[in-house]
């Protein structure tokens, strides 16, 4: 065998042998909940915040406390935003909101999103991203900093889901399942569908 199969069979080896143990640091360290502080690159529970909603009346994460949290980011220039945009507006219409909130941080312009809204209204307060709010999608797991982002939190403000990446309608409603009631649109399609109407 020669010296540069020897080396590189080594190097390697080595780099497999770090890798291997810097992924097993990571992975041995998930599921212990850490708070958001600087320096501190994970979040499983949801952070204080406050940003502008379109009136520019400040909202805090704390509006919502007590509820099933979906927080999604988004712009007007994606296209996999605007796409799961119905989900969205059908999930929140379809259930409580006093156990239930959608919210919207839109990572774009303000004049953008006033614009895009005439034409997309939704039924979900919308508030103006900034970049504290991008490295919060950060620590909640939008390592990428990617839109859309969407990230479910419990009643308890625990954070249950995230997803870079559109949401598929059936996704968002197999996450929420487990921790709301059905919705009532579902339970009386239900009804109807046994009752043979």
């Amino acid at each position: 065998m020669s010296t540069v199969k020897v080396v590189l069979i080594t190097v390697l080896a080595g780099g497999i042998s770090i890798g291997a143990a810097m992924f097993g640091q990571e992975w041995l360290g998930r599921g212990k909940p850490q708070p958001l502080t600087p320096g501190n690159s994970r979040a499983d529970t949801l952070p204080d915040f406050a940003l502008p909603d379109l009136t520019g009346r400040v909202m805090s994460s704390t509006s919502w406390a007590g509820k099933v949290l979906v927080i999604n980011y988004w712009a007007s220039w994606c296209p996999p935003c605007v796409q799961e945009m119905p989900s969205l507006i059908r999930a929140q219409q379809a259930r409580d909101p006093g156990q239930f909130q959608v919210v919207g941080i839109a990572i774009d312009t303000q004049e953008a999103v006033e614009h895009f809204l005439i034409d997309h209204p939704v039924n979900y307060p919308i508030l103006i991203g900034d970049p504290a709010a991008v490295e919060m999608s950060r620590r909640l797991g939008n390592r990428m900093e990617g839109i859309p982002f969407t990230v479910i939190f419990d009643r308890h403000g625990r954070r249950t889901f995230s997803q870079v990446g559109e949401v598929s309608a059936a996704t968002l409603e197999t996450q929420l399942a487990g921790l709301l009631p059905a919705p009532a649109a579902t339970k009386t399609a239900g009804k109807t569908a046994a009752n043979g109407g």
